[in-house]
């Protein structure tokens, strides 16, 4: 196999991985039981019980804390992993070199979210939030800018979209702003994006005739 397509395959691994672990996590709680809209993704690693947040105080309390901090690592390494081999496939320019870096350093922020939960260094991990929130949606602005990449071209509306929508859902959830799907669902907006994109050009590398491969 192509060493992009293992790239590739690391980054549709990612997304299925960290929503599982969201979804089976989030079933352990019992009191309360977690919600989507009410509760932060950082809740279901918090390795304490508690009324937790002076800024939007809950109660939190999450059984399987070490499967979701533990999954949240993996994730951060396969989209590390992801951008790594896929460097080639993606092309030259800076425009593409410019977005591989972001999606690195959100990646970095998945495992360093997952190392430091919220209530063990707060500090640390509000740095992971930001690199995911920020420089994670900037990445995809940035790639949608990328015309010498041949997968990153084809796919620049995506890239624009989905990088508009996080760091929308990144301010609104900064701001404490409800839009209707809770504050958690805004903090859900900033991140599921950057995974859904790393999937969407994961399986244009995966369909690159091997003459296509840049190297």
């Amino acid at each position: 196999m192509r060493i992009d397509r293992l790239g590739a395959c690391s980054w549709l691994l990612a997304t299925p991985l960290f929503l599982t672990a969201n979804v089976i996590t989030g079933l352990a709680w019992r009191h309360p039981p977690f919600s989507w809209a009410t509760n932060n993704i950082s809740d279901l690693g918090n390795v304490t019980c508690g009324s937790w947040d002076t800024t939007r105080p809950r109660e939190v309390c999450s059984p399987w804390h070490v499967a979701m901090n533990s999954a949240m690592i993996v994730t951060g390494l396969l989209l590390a992993l992801g951008v790594l081999l896929t460097w080639s496939a993606l092309g030259c320019g800076a425009a593409t070199t410019a977005a591989r870096l972001p999606a690195l350093a959100g990646a970095g922020g998945y495992v360093l979210a997952g190392a430091y939960p919220a209530d063990v260094n707060e500090n640390n991990h509000f740095l992971a939030a930001l690199l995911i929130f920020v420089l994670g949606n900037v990445g995809m602005i940035v790639a949608a800018l990328a015309r010498r990449s041949p997968v990153l071209s084809a796919m620049r509306a995506d890239s624009l979209a989905l990088g508009l929508a996080g760091l929308a859902g990144t301010a609104l959830f900064l701001a404490q702003v409800d839009v209707g799907i809770g504050v958690g669902g805004m903090e859900r907006l900033a991140v599921f994006p950057l995974l859904a994109w790393t999937a969407l050009v994961a399986i244009r590398v995966i369909r690159l005739p091997s003459a296509d491969t840049r190297v």
